[in-house]
């Protein structure tokens, strides 16, 4: 089993990890309401996931 000589600092280690750029996440359109929601979420306008109801939403006046 391999095992190191020398304990690896946390600066070395994320310098290993430059080359990682963060993207922006995959969106698609809510099947309820039309606007966008990322993807394996529910919707926060109407809270439908999958065309079912999820979260029931209140209305505040």
């Amino acid at each position: 089993m391999a095992h190191p000589k020398s304990k690896v600092s946390k600066q070395r280690k994320n310098k290993r990890r430059t080359h990682y750029k963060a993207e922006l996440p995959t969106l698609a359109t809510c099947s309820n309401c039309s606007t966008t929601v990322q993807y394996h979420r529910v919707c926060p306008e109407c809270g439908f996931y999958r065309g079912r109801l999820a979260v029931e939403k209140t209305v505040i006046s």
